[in-house]
């Protein structure tokens, strides 16, 4: 066997071991389901989808990821590799834990799961690499029956507007190659600004996107809001070294250092409801 066939070979045997692939036009698709078998998935989305508050189930699903590894490069996709449809729950990283759950609050099986998370990871849910949500704010212009851009709500007076242009490669290198820059408006709330009358207007499962300085960027980490009792929490897939892992951290410290916060709220959304 020659030595290119032999790579071919022995890439689809790993991608088998590291999950199920099946091929055929836009039905590729790579499912590693990670420490959960499907049945078991189906039962956790079901039992989520019978909790009537969104809230309350992103709270829940969300918390069956605590402790789930960091991981990061997960999804299949580029400018010179087809995209790949995939589901990888070994390990998440801050976006992709969004997308899990965010999708399986929508759901009632596993089934209705994959449709969903097309939806939400594609505009049109259409699997394309070109087509797919790379940036925090892509969901208020591509996933507003899903979302709303609650920032300047929470913010009130103390919100600031910016005008960026995404994945701009003028004075960096780009961050996306291949992707075209998108010019959005953006509205935040500086880090300094965000005090307990700012923190009063935050509600569990509350999506955050951690704001980033950087002119062609719109956030730089992304998460969930979780209220427990008096406290609030911050709930993320974090890549720090001391963690590598989905944790719960205090919402007030995590953000004390940071440039602001734009925060997105669940609407009934797009998805398959029992």
């Amino acid at each position: 066997m020659g030595i290119k066939k032999h790579l071919i070979l022995m890439t689809i045997i790993l991608l088998l071991l590291a999950g199920r692939v099946n091929a055929g036009g836009n039905d590729r698709e790579i499912i590693n389901t990670g420490p959960w078998t499907i049945d078991e998935l189906n039962i956790l989305i079901f039992k989520a989808s019978k909790i009537k508050d969104s809230a309350e189930r992103i709270a829940f699903i969300s918390r069956q990821f605590l402790s789930l590894p960091y991981q990061e490069k997960t999804l299949v996709g580029g400018v010179q590799t087809p995209e790949v449809f995939t589901i990888h729950l070994l390990g998440v990283d801050c976006f992709t834990l969004l997308d899990y759950v965010a999708a399986m609050q929508l759901s009632a099986s596993f089934d209705d799961f994959k449709r969903n998370l097309k939806k939400i990871r594609y505009q049109s849910g259409i699997v394309d690499y070109q087509r797919r949500n790379h940036f925090f704010t892509d969901w208020i212009e591509f996933n507003s029956d899903l979302v709303l851009d609650v920032t300047e709500q929470i913010g009130a007076e103390k919100t600031r507007k910016v005008i960026k242009t995404l994945n701009d490669g003028v004075l960096n290198k780009q961050l996306l190659p291949g992707v075209a820059p998108r010019k959005r408006g953006i509205n935040f709330v500086p880090g300094e600004a965000v005090n307990e009358e700012v923190v009063r207007g935050l509600k569990t499962g509350d999506y955050v996107g951690i704001y980033s300085n950087r002119p062609e960027l719109d956030v730089s980490h992304v998460g969930f809001v979780i209220c427990d009792g008096d406290r609030l929490f911050f709930r993320h897939a974090s890549s720090a070294s001391r963690h590598k892992k989905v944790i719960d951290e205090d919402f007030m410290k995590y953000i004390s250092n940071k440039p602001g916060i734009i925060v997105l709220r669940q609407t009934n959304g797009i998805g398959v409801r029992p």
